[in-house]
Order: structure tokens, then sequence, then C-alpha cells
């Protein structure tokens, strides 16, 4: 199967500032992939080479096996693509955008539309320029999805929308995945994206700093320990712990952080009376911080 795509030292800069450097990744047929980073950090400007919207500096893009600048009328109709500022013309409704944007996309089924509106509670009959950022978000998602594409390309997709309609759509990008299509998803919340990608890639600063799937990202999360003792206990008997980070112990209580196994902490504590355990994988949240803080930048191709 043709690749959805495939970027090779793609660079992008804006005369001094930097917006890309040397990105290189593969998406694969049929996946659900997260593109994860704080803002500013390069994501639209990643997408929008995607889609020849700008030029790169220098390296390649490929999508759906087509070069973005001279495939894409073709590239275009068999993308569905939703920008993080989505805009149309506001005096329409958005029944009549929609069908309007169904007919460059050689015709849309009115059932189609009617349903992907039904499912995020779009209101059709409705002024573009009366609705709110969230129903505006809906309309640029039934766009997206309508024709059913190839390839989905998301720019903080779920923007604006209350928890529910959230639902709806991780929902809709399950079924596009069970359907053979694949999903190109840029997001800076952790959450949506670990719910229903099969691989992530952070970047940082325009630069690649994490590519693996979400089950491997999170085996890579540390443990949190709580142990609460019958009485004081010595400090020095968990500070050198193989694994111990971040050991704190007030009054009978201790905390640390544990990467890797936790045996030798165990054994350690078993020396004196528990009362009390407590234990919880790392965040993902946390752990996603800690490579938008700069503090852990080794890339791992999965």
């Amino acid at each position: 199967m043709t690749t959805p795509i495939e970027l090779n030292e793609l660079t992008k800069t804006y005369g001094s500032r930097r917006g890309l450097a040397g990105l290189t990744l593969t998406v694969e047929p049929g996946e659900v992939f997260g593109y994860l980073g704080p803002n500013g950090a390069g994501k639209s400007t990643t997408i929008r080479l995607l889609l020849d919207l700008i030029r790169p500096t220098a390296g390649t893009a490929r999508v759906l096996g087509m070069d973005p600048r001279t495939d894409a009328v073709e590239l275009h109709r068999r993308v569905g693509y939703l920008a993080g500022d989505f805009v149309v013309d506001g005096r329409q409704t958005a029944g009549e955008c929609l069908h309007f944007l169904g007919k460059l996309r050689d015709g849309v089924p009115t059932a189609r539309i009617i349903e992907l509106a039904d499912r995020l509670e779009l209101d059709l009959s409705a002024r573009i320029k009366s609705l709110s950022k969230g129903n505006r978000q809906k309309v640029g998602l039934v766009q997206a999805f309508m024709h059913q594409p190839d390839l989905l390309i998301l720019d903080e997709p779920t923007a604006g929308l209350d928890p529910l309609v959230q639902q709806t759509f991780l929902d809709l990008v399950t079924e596009a995945k069970t359907a053979g299509q694949t999903v190109f998803m840029s997001s800076h919340i952790m959450s949506e994206v670990e719910a229903i990608a099969d691989r992530v890639a952070i970047i940082r600063e325009g630069r690649l700093v994490a590519l693996d799937t979400v089950a491997d990202l999170r085996a890579r999360s540390f443990l949190r320990v709580r142990l609460t003792f019958s009485q004081p206990v010595p400090a020095e008997q968990f500070a050198a712990l193989p694994g111990v980070t971040d050991l704190t112990i007030d009054g009978t209580t201790v905390t640390c952080s544990i990467d890797g196994s936790p045996d030798a902490l165990i054994k350690a504590a078993a020396r004196h009376t528990i009362t009390g355990l407590h234990a919880d994988t790392q965040d993902l949240e946390e752990l996603f911080h800690t490579y938008y803080t700069g503090e852990q930048a080794t890339v791992r191709a999965a």
C-alpha cells in the first residue's frame, strides 16, 4: 500500500526564525498517528507543508505517494483537512456551506452530511457567523470527514469542543481507522491522543524528540510510591537504592519515584513495619511534559 506520509529532513525557516528542523518520519497506512507538541512547536508548519500551503526550505515530503506541490489537485481530492484556524463564509448556513464544499468533492450524499451533523449536534440551519467557536469547529469536522478520504489531516481538531462532542470525535476517528483510512492528528493534549493513537511523535522547537507507540511510552513511565511506616526510617537506607529518585521523608512517610523494578525498594521497606502502601504509574501528561521541557530528548523509532 502507498505510504500516506513520508518526510525526509523536512525543514522550514522564516528568516532567522526556525519553524521546522530536519524532520524525518513515516506514517503507515491505516494508522492513527498523534503529532504532539506545545503551541509554537512546529505542528501547524508541518501540516501546511504537507498540503503545499507553504513551501519547504529544504528536505522532501511525500503524501499518498505524491508530491504536494506538483500533484496538489489530485492529492487534495484524497485528503480531509481541518485547519487549526478553520474559517469559511459566515453568511452561509452550516448546511449551505457543507453542501457547497461537498460539490467541490464531486458530490457528497446529503444523508452523510446530516448523519455527521446529528452525531456532532450541529444545527445545519444556523448561519455560520452566529455559531460559537465550538460549533464552527463542528462544521470543520463534518467537511473533513464527509467524503471519507484516504487520509485525514487534522490540526488541533477538538479545539472548542465540549467533552461529549470530543468523545464523538474520537468515535469518528476510530471508525475511520476501521474503514482503512489513515489519520494524522496534531494536538497539545495527550489524553485525547492516548485514547486512539497507534503511534505518537513529539515535536519541540521544530525538532522531533520522541517517536514511539503509546504503549511503549507508557512502559517508560516511572512508578510513584508512598510508603507509611509505624515509626521513622533512616533516609540512607532508601536514597542509594537502584532506580530511586525524588526521595522525600516526612516523619513516618517515604515518597519516591522508581524507574525500573521496585524490588530493591520493597525489600528495603520490608525491614520495617509498613502501615500503608500506595503506588501509581506516572501520568502520561507528566511524561510528555518531560519531553516538552527538554529534560529528555532521545528519539526512538517505532
